[in-house]
């Protein structure tokens, strides 16, 4: 009998349009470059002229094209016969769009400086998160060419839009969306209060579950509270320390060159900036894809001193993922090193933002905020893109206010050099219950810090990431992240209270609210219903509450139409993800990821055939 392989799914991502520079965000050493984009502004000034970090960031926002595919109609402003021309978009930007006509067009004369009303919906993916929507915007023509192609020559159309999209759709989408999330979320955290007040009237009756019920009220309300009153270090434009980017790579060709392109293409001087990626013997092609983009760099980007600033070291045996990092940084020449995952990719300014902290002497490691890169894929991913935002914007930033964040995530995060050589042996070498610890090496790593540093979280750090996409990777991933966050808050539970006071209040009730939730749960829809025969009307309202406190935020910080996903995710998490954390109590020692081939996951593999094999002996032997 043969399994049905089956089909892994397409990811669906954001594609930028290729510059024809390799590293168009990298300061140019030899001031040859005299235009950061075609609107005319010098590299390092602002519209007014000033040199001003923050407008140079909005600047290359605008003007960052996608490649596009969707239909578009176009009506001439003035025409006195109003006939619409059918056109596909080949890219777009905030600013203008480029389009391609319909071969029955092809003999219309169309001159700069016309007019045009275009029609068209952005479909989902094509630009950033937000964006996905109707639009009806006047543009004008800048230019027009003609391009060959297989199917004979194309026309294409280049229109610059009376006003920025970001503009249009704050008037039209986004400022409704900010009036109406807001509302909600007053409306929703005034019930959740008054709900709670009101468990105190039934404390007689269950004073423990009771009692459970208002402090988990209280511990989440508590952390959007601080997550909302979180503000980033302010880029300062004169510190600049020296970093050394490590990237550990296992098996991961597909996405690793890309990885690699936005880790050098950083708006940072480029001889305080390096690269080491650091191969853990992958058995796929990974390390010709590495050795390929390098070539690239090397050859198109010869002035950027890239032969110094960016190298490849392949172990000389699979080690693990901390054994790579931590060669990584013995190899790194600077005083920072940033962690970052070899399917993640970095913003052009995610460096110069993450560094800003380590100003303050005390500052021992940073978080900067992980997005999801395939949001649009399925729903498997929709899902996760509203708990990977609340989960950096609102949790690590509540906890960032007091200098305390529990995990600074392996997507993307920073650390002083002399912390991670003080303590790689007890990093390399830790065990649990017996076993090595061979994942939640962010979750260890920042316990090290923690105990003697402070830990912070910049959201203007921004990186974004491939989750999976298969529900069963997506199950395993959450199983081991659970045993992680399990063994390593046991950890830091016998440190935490030196912290600062409410701080360590908020961590142990975090600590405990999610290991009794599998028994409050069971206690509220299985055992009252059975017993006292009340429908349990008042915890599934609690629940609904909680779950469109987190879809509202969404749409308030991000203004998009996932936002609905965040309620979804909440009623999953309680039916499924919940259900893997008395799992996790009794198996919180294992080592294997289930999702990579580490030496942990081969020999559980093997006993696990051996075992198989046995059985079916035993079962072949006579009676």
């Amino acid at each position: 009998m043969f399994r049905r392989q089956k089909k892994k799914p397409i990811e669906v991502l954001t594609v930028p349009r290729a510059d024809r520079r390799t590293l168009w965000s990298v300061p140019d050493p030899e001031h040859l470059r005299q235009k950061v984009d075609r609107r005319g502004y010098a590299e390092g000034q602002s519209k007014d002229g000033r040199d001003d970090a923050a407008a140079m960031h909005k600047l290359r926002e605008l003007s960052l094209r996608y490649e596009a595919s969707f239909d578009v109609r176009l009506l001439r402003i003035g025409r006195r016969k109003k006939q619409a021309i059918k056109g596909k978009a080949v890219d777009i930007s905030s600013t203008g769009i480029l389009i391609e006509l319909d071969a029955s067009v092809i003999g219309d004369t169309f001159m700069e400086g016309a007019k045009y009303k275009l029609s068209f919906e952005i479909p989902p993916g094509t630009m950033p998160e937000g964006y996905e929507s109707a639009v009806k915007i006047e543009a004008v023509i800048k230019r027009t060419f003609t391009r060959d192609s297989e199917e004979g020559a194309k026309q294409l159309i280049a229109f610059q839009f009376e006003r920025p999209l970001s503009t249009y759709l704050q008037k039209k989408r986004w400022g409704y969306s900010v009036y109406a999330a807001s509302t909600l979320l007053f409306v929703a955290v005034a019930i959740i209060m008054l709900m709670r007040v009101e468990s105190i009237i039934y404390f007689k009756y269950n004073f423990i579950l009771y009692l459970y019920s208002i402090t988990a009220a209280a511990f989440l309300l508590t952390r959007y509270f601080f997550g909302a009153l979180h503000r980033d270090v302010p880029v300062n434009p004169h510190y600049t320390p020296g970093v050394s980017i490590i990237i550990p790579c296992f098996n991961e060709e597909e996405w690793i060159h890309r990885t690699i392109l936005s880790c050098m293409n950083q708006d940072y001087p480029i001889d305080k900036l390096e690269v080491i990626v650091v191969d853990d013997r992958s058995k796929d092609r990974s390390v010709e894809q590495i050795q390929k983009v390098i070539d690239l760099v090397h050859k198109e980007a010869q002035r950027y001193e890239t032969k110094d600033r960016l190298k490849l070291h392949v172990l000389s045996e699979n080690g693990g993922k901390r054994v790579a990092l931590v060669k990584g940084v013995e190899m790194a020449k600077h005083r920072l090193v940033v962690f970052v995952d070899s399917d993640s990719f970095l913003e052009p300014t995610a460096i110069r933002n993450l560094v800003q902290p380590f100003q303050d002497p005390r500052m021992g490691g940073v978080a900067g905020r992980t997005d999801v890169e395939n949001k649009y894929t399925n729903t498997v991913t929709k899902l996760q893109t509203v708990r990977y935002y609340i989960a950096f914007r609102i949790m690590k930033a509540a906890e960032s206010w007091f200098d305390s964040v529990t995990c600074l995530s392996g997507p993307l995060s920073c650390y002083r050099k002399d912390l991670i050589l003080k303590h790689k042996d007890a990093w390399l070498t830790q065990k649990f219950l017996g076993q090595p610890a061979t994942f939640g090496d962010d979750r260890s790593m920042t316990n090290f810090i923690l105990k003697t540093h402070r830990t912070g979280y910049q959201d203007t750090a921004i990186c974004s990431t491939i989750v999976p996409s298969e529900m069963n990777v997506f199950l395993k991933q959450q199983m081991r992240w659970k045993r992680s966050w399990l063994r390593e808050s046991l950890r830091a539970g016998g440190f935490i209270w030196r912290k600062e006071p409410f701080m360590a209040l908020f961590f142990y009730i975090g600590l405990i609210v999610p290991i009794a939730a599998p028994v409050v749960v069971l206690y509220n829809l299985v055992y009252v219903p059975i017993m006292y025969r009340i429908f349990p009307s008042t915890f599934l309202m609690g629940l609904l509450l909680m779950a469109l406190l987190m879809s509202f935020a969404h749409l308030l910080f991000r203004k998009s139409k996932l936002w609905v996903f965040g309620f979804v995710f909440c009623i999953f998490y309680e039916f499924v993800l919940l259900w893997q954390m008395p799992v996790a109590w009794v198996t919180f020692w294992k080592s294997t990821w289930g999702t990579r081939e580490t030496p942990q996951d081969i020999e559980a593999r093997n006993k696990k055939a051996a075992r198989k094999n046995k059985n079916n002996k035993n079962m072949d032997m006579p009676l």
